[in-house]
């Protein structure tokens, strides 16, 4: 079994002996971390000695909430990402189609509501063109705008059924915009894309997402909305040995109306739960949208927008509290999308039905996003040992304009209240929702440290008194991300008897200016021993 001694480097542990001077790594578990004396002694003389010439050394990063598969889908369509205006959305689908001649369809994600000034509506694309078939993805993936060819292939039209907890959108006329949201994107329009993807593009989507994963340091991720072709995709990959990322998965239950039905959904996590797991990918709960999002108004919130509108929560208390008893009573853990004050009191009470029916447990449930929440429901959600579940990026002041105008009050300054919840008691765990959001942890953790704009540094920070440390912040996205999927055993620290998944950086990130979080290179991606990425050499001028 090989051994391999790493010195010379200061390495944050995430444990509770925060630093250590060197690493011993025996197999893919790590042997010591401590004392470089002591881990000479311990490493022997065939061990493999690498001198990291006083770099420092992190846990890999755990993605505490992401979407693994669609984050590689992304990276390769249309990116309309801080596309600031109609005009430049449409210049970016205008070259991107100029360059795919005769192609079937263009996929494009990334677009901000507040870029468009409101809705969008099919006309916008169709000046593109209205032959092609257009999908574009918002930015948080809770809409999508259709062309007019999108639409007639989708078969949505101006007499088709918006489902409950979703929209197709109308204009005055009643004239279908191709502006579609919520459970109707899931039900009428994903489902139609999802017929074009094969296991081929899903295979090549899950390879792309693995190697940013490794070039950025990710080394576990929680994948949350995994469906059936997502899953076959990890499954596949796991069985050829390929994955570079550890995966814990939740898997998605839609909302039928139907209470049999929806526990049929908790069943099949039951038993993929119970299935073969491995060291690289398992089936850890359930997630449940219980909301929207502020920028397209479908958060559910306890008080209107600015704009007048009432929305409420995807799933009623008295329908999403079965599914969550049955999920409690399997062992799944349960992750509930909850945005809006409003849908966190609903998830807050699911958690509170569950246990009071099934009695005392390690639940280790979450709540995940928890944009705008009350004071006295931080208190209730920490009583009861939620985990809340937050994303740094979405916090990121360049995409705050539209957000703070759905609020238009106060509630603007309760916004992702990460120390609030920490203060309370509350488990908190750092994400990227990619690809909502970029995937690399880096920026995630700057904005964290800061809530300063990682792409503009001439905006003022979002209310910074709710950053956190970054040592904090690094912990809330290693340790604690692999604490809340049970998964503490296995990584996010660097501990003895873990896996050795470590990243090496470039300069000490601590003693540094925080700002130069956004030059740091990742130099090498370790997960179990083995080096899955390594930053080229610099080009040395002659």
């Amino acid at each position: 079994m090989s051994s391999h001694l790493y010195r010379n480097a200061r390495i944050f542990t995430a444990d509770r002996r925060r630093w250590a001077e060197a690493l011993v790594v025996v197999g893919d578990r790590i042997a010591y971390v401590g004392d470089l004396a002591t881990a000479e002694r311990i490493a022997g003389r065939d061990t493999a000695i690498h001198d990291l010439d006083g770099a420092t050394v992190l846990p890999g990063f755990v993605d505490g909430h992401a979407h693994v598969v669609g984050t590689g889908e992304a990276a390769e369509q249309v990116d309309l990402w801080h596309s600031g205006s109609l005009e430049e959305i449409q210049r970016r689908v205008r070259v991107w189609l100029d360059d795919h001649p005769g192609c079937d369809r263009i996929l494009a994600t990334g677009w901000n509501h507040a870029a468009i000034g409101g809705h969008p509506d099919r006309a916008m694309l169709d000046a593109v063109t209205s032959e092609v078939p257009i999908y574009a993805q918002a930015y948080d993936f809770h809409s999508i705008w259709l062309n007019s060819a999108a639409l007639a292939e989708a078969g949505i039209d101006d007499d088709t059924a918006s489902p409950p907890g979703g929209t197709v959108h109308r204009d005055a006329t009643g004239r279908a915009t191709g502006y579609v949201d919520e459970t109707a994107m899931h039900q009428l329009v994903w489902p139609v894309l999802d017929g074009f993807v094969g296991d081929a593009e899903r295979d090549r989507a899950l390879a792309t997402a693995l190697a940013g994963y490794a070039e950025t340091g990710v080394t576990g991720s929680t994948d949350m909305a995994l469906g059936e072709g997502d899953y076959a995709a990890i499954r596949r990959a796991d069985d050829a040995g390929a994955l570079t990322t550890r995966i814990a998965g939740f898997w998605k239950i839609s909302p039928t109306g139907d209470t049999g039905l929806n526990l049929a959904q908790v069943a099949r996590a039951a038993e993929l739960a119970a299935s073969a797991s491995t060291a690289f990918f398992r089936i850890a709960g359930i997630k449940i949208m219980v909301d929207g999002t502020i920028d397209g108004c479908t958060a559910a919130l306890g008080r209107p927008y600015a704009n007048g509108v009432v929305t409420d929560p995807v799933w009623s208390p008295e329908e999403l509290a079965p599914v969550v008893a049955a999920a409690d009573a399997a062992g799944l853990q349960v992750a509930m999308h909850a945005i809006g004050d409003e849908a966190v009191r609903v998830a807050i009470g699911a958690v509170e039905h569950a246990a009071a029916v099934n009695g005392p447990r390690d639940r280790r449930h979450r709540i995940e996003h928890l944009e705008v929440v009350d004071e006295a429901d931080v208190q209730r959600l920490a009583a009861i040992g939620i985990t809340a579940s937050m994303q740094p990026v979405h916090a990121d002041p360049a995409n705050q304009d539209n957000w703070r105008a759905m609020l238009g009050d106060h509630r603007v300054r309760r916004g992702f209240p990460w120390t609030e919840m920490t203060d309370a008691g509350a488990p908190l765990v750092f994400g990227t929702d990619s690809p909502t959001a970029p995937h690399a942890p880096l920026p995630n953790m700057f904005i964290a440290a800061t809530r300063r704009s990682p792409v503009d540094a001439t905006i003022p920070a979002n209310f910074p008194e709710f950053s956190v440390p970054l040592e904090a912040a690094i912990v809330h996205a290693t340790r604690d991300a692999a604490w809340a999927s049970r998964s503490e055993d296995s990584h996010g620290r660097l501990a003895i008897g873990l896996h050795a998944d470590f990243v090496v950086l470039d300069r000490d990130i601590f003693e540094r200016p925080v700002d130069e979080l956004l030059d740091t290179i990742v130099l090498r991606t370790v997960v179990g021993g083995r080096t899955v990425h390594r930053a080229p050499a610099p080009v040395v001028a002659s």
